[in-house]
C-alpha cells in the first residue's frame, strides 16, 4: 500500500510505502475486545463495608423451640435485638437478617471482586495493527461519521508550539469539515448532566507522532483530538468505542519508526528502561 505525503499548506509531496501493519484484515471481534479490556483497567473497585447489619448483638438461632414463646401470637421467627426498654418491658425488633430494617445486604458488592480483563499478547497486537489498518479504509472512516479521510503529514507537524498554527494548518489541509463538525454539542441524556459531563462531546482526528514533542501540547485545546506516540498506540485510541475507523494523522517519522522497530507484530518487544540494580 502506497500513499503520498502532504506538506504543511496541503501540497502534495513524495510517495511513501505503508509498513505491513496497514495490510492487516479486519477484525472487529479483536479490535472491542481489547477496546473493552482498556476500559476494564479504568474501573474503580466498590463495595459494601463486610460488617455493615452486622454490628448489634441479634438473637440468632435455628433451633424452633427457643422461639416457644411466641407461638400463636403472629411474630416471625427472625433474629432479633432490644429497642427499647421499660422496667421489665422489652421492645424487640428484628435485626442481622436481609428482610429487616438496618439488616445486612442479601448480596452486596464486593471490593475484592477483580474487575480487569485479560487479553492475550499476540491478540492484542494483532487487534492495534487491525485497527491501524481500518484508519486508511475510507468506508469504515465515514461510517463513524468523519467527514474527511487519514493522511500522512510532512514530520514538520510535530514542531508545531501553537493551537492557532495547528488550527490553521488542519484547515490547509482539508480538515475544515472535520473542525465544523467537532463544534457541535449535544446534551446529554441521562443523570450525567448532573456529574460534570452535560455534553456529548465527538472524537475527531487522532495525531500519531515519532516522538514527545510540542505537538502534544498544542492539539490538547482542540476538542476531540488526541495525540499519541507511535510506540504506545491502543486500540482503543485507534477505535473508540469499539468502532474502528478513526480519521488519523500520521507523521511521516511515525510511519518510518513503525516500519523500521516492526511495531505491535509477533517480533517485536517493547524496549525497557534499565535500572541501576540491573548493572551491578
Amino acid at each position: 500500500m502506497k500513499t503520498k505525503v502532504i506538506s504543511m499548506i496541503g501540497k502534495e509531496g513524495k510517495e511513501i510505502s505503508l509498513p505491513k501493519q496497514f495490510s492487516e484484515e479486519f477484525r472487529p471481534d479483536l479490535i472491542k475486545k481489547a477496546v473493552i479490556a482498556i476500559q476494564s483497567h479504568k474501573r474503580q473497585p466498590h463495595g459494601t463495608d463486610p460488617e455493615a447489619g452486622k454490628k448489634n448483638s441479634a438473637y440468632l438461632t435455628k433451633r424452633r423451640k427457643k422461639y416457644k414463646t411466641t407461638y400463636d401470637k403472629g411474630q416471625a421467627r427472625t433474629p432479633r435485638k432490644v429497642m427499647t426498654k421499660r422496667g421489665l418491658h422489652f421492645y424487640f425488633v428484628g435485626a442481622f437478617v436481609p428482610n429487616t430494617v438496618g439488616g445486612r445486604t442479601a448480596h452486596p458488592p464486593k471490593a475484592s471482586k477483580i474487575w480487569d480483563l485479560k487479553m492475550n499478547i499476540k491478540e492484542r497486537r494483532k487487534a492495534i495493527r487491525s485497527a491501524i489498518a481500518a484508519t486508511m479504509d475510507l468506508d469504515r472512516i465515514k461510517k463513524r461519521g468523519h467527514k474527511v479521510e487519514s493522511k500522512v503529514l510532512d514530520a514538520k507537524m510535530e514542531d508545531l508550539s501553537k493551537t492557532k498554527d495547528v488550527e490553521k494548518m488542519l484547515k490547509a489541509v482539508g480538515y475544515q469539515k472535520e473542525l465544523e463538525r467537532l463544534e457541535v454539542k449535544k446534551i446529554r441524556a441521562g443523570k450525567g448532566k448532573n456529574r460534570g459531563r452535560p455534553h456529548r462531546i465527538k472524537k475527531g482526528p487522532l495525531f500519531v507522532v515519532s516522538k514527545t514533542c510540542p505537538l502534544v501540547k498544542a492539539a490538547k485545546n482542540l476538542q476531540g483530538m488526541d495525540v499519541c506516540l507511535v510506540s504506545k498506540l491502543n486500540a482503543e485510541l485507534l477505535a473508540p468505542g469499539t468502532d474502528a475507523g478513526r480519521v488519523t494523522i500520521w507523521s511521516e517519522k511515525a510511519i518510518e519508526i513503525m516500519g523500521k522497530e516492526n511495531l505491535f507484530c509477533w517480533k517485536w518487544k517493547k524496549k525497557q528502561k534499565w535500572k541501576y540494580w540491573s548493572i551491578l
